[in-house]
């Protein structure tokens, strides 16, 4: 209940993102191979921008 109206961190953003982009990708890695390939790269801007707010 207190949880109600906590903001997220920029860093809970880009985590939940990351695992949504990775969770597309999966699925798509058995039907279409070049728009999985584009969630890949998606998901691996989105860590990288994760590792930059880790070492703040």
């Amino acid at each position: 209940m207190f949880g109600l109206f906590k903001k997220t961190s920029e860093l809970d953003k880009l985590q939940k993102e990351y695992e949504k982009l990775m969770a597309d990708w999966h699925k798509l890695s058995t039907t279409n191979r070049s728009e999985s390939d584009k969630k890949y790269a998606e998901a691996q801007k989105i860590i990288e921008q994760i590792e930059i707010l880790k070492q703040k």
